[in-house]
């Protein structure tokens, strides 16, 4: 009888633990347990965290597509997240988008592609801040100490073609320091750099901080070294930041700029992708003032991403708009 007993209870406890490890499987999937979408965005004085937060509150409230932004280390590491089921929505520069896809430069032999296109939002511009009125070009930052980035991030890579544009090594020819938006305009503040690289849509919250309590510039590129950089990075666009962006900014500054594209994990299913699309142009019809980048999200430029496929349900989307694109 205590034997039966005993097998009874053996396999009762067996079925328990199989039911749990289903349950655990099912809530490491790509799909959050309770339904809701994880968007990795940036850091929290940075754009794609402000922006992306916007756009998941409006999406979890009107689309019926519940979406939880969260603050991240940028491109890189939205990609990585992706890949490790650790988010199914992610902000990325379209610069590293490409290297992952293709398993270049940031992702250098290890190509990751299971992700898809939402869409091309807006464009990030690189903004070269500094506190020292004597430094007016790129070529000026040579011996100087400057933040390029957090360590392997897409700003890192975008400070190493800028300055490789003037002939300038990041390793030999500047001091290098490693640090997102926020410590590098902490250390513009106190002194510790010179410069920083922060590659962001203009207006940017470390810059405009930063620009409330010290005198802040931004340094010009020339048309010469734009061209050259472009002959070796075509993924670079020429762009303007207006006068009167940031505090005391009187005149207009020529830069280059990447896009600022929303991916999604291939697992998603067409629906939700195509509701969350369709939220996207929704929100800027109700909310406009939300954000400021609402003012450049654009339907071509949206579907406009070359260098990986888009998502069928967001493809769904704009083809209802009339505009088709690539997808796998």
């Amino acid at each position: 009888m205590k034997k039966k007993l005993m097998a009874v209870l053996v396999t009762a406890f067996a079925a328990a633990m199989a039911l749990a490890l289903v349950g655990c499987g099912s809530s490491n999937s790509s799909d959050s347990s309770n339904g809701e979408l994880r968007f990795v965005t940036g850091g929290e004085s940075g754009t794609y965290y402000a922006y992306g937060t916007v756009l998941a509150q409006y999406a979890t409230n009107n689309a019926g597509v519940k979406v939880n932004a969260l603050s991240s280390e940028g491109s890189k590491a939205n990609i990585e997240a992706l890949q490790h089921n650790e988010a199914e929505l992610a902000f990325c520069q379209t610069d590293v988008a490409t290297y992952a896809y293709n398993g270049t430069s940031l992702f250098d032999g290890a190509a990751y592609q299971d992700f898809s296109v939402v869409a091309n939002l807006y464009q990030e511009q690189v903004q070269i801040v500094t506190c020292d009125a004597n430094i007016k070009s790129v070529a000026d930052l040579k011996g100087k100490t400057v933040s390029v980035g957090a360590a392997n991030s897409g700003v890192y890579f975008n400070a190493v073609d800028i300055l490789g544009a003037y002939d300038i090594d990041v390793e030999k020819d500047i001091t290098p320091v490693y640090q997102n938006f926020a410590d590098s305009a902490d250390s513009l503040k106190n002194g510790k750099v010179d410069a920083a690289f922060i590659v962001a849509g203009a207006p940017t919250t470390a810059i405009t901080d930063l620009s409330t309590t010290k005198q802040a510039y931004l340094v010009s590129m020339d048309d010469e070294h734009i061209a050259a950089l472009q002959e070796t990075s075509p993924y670079y666009t020429e762009t303007v930041i207006k006068a009167g962006t940031y505090s005391g900014m009187e005149d207009d500054v020529t830069t280059v700029s990447v896009g600022a594209v929303i991916l999604a994990n291939d697992s998603v299913d067409e629906e939700t992708i195509y509701n969350f699309t369709k939220s996207l142009f929704d929100g800027k019809e109700a909310q406009s003032d939300a954000h400021a980048k609402y003012e450049e999200l654009d339907l071509e430029q949206a579907a406009s991403f070359k260098s990986v496929p888009y998502h069928a349900g967001a493809a769904k989307y704009f083809s209802e708009q009339g505009v088709e694109v690539d997808t796998k």
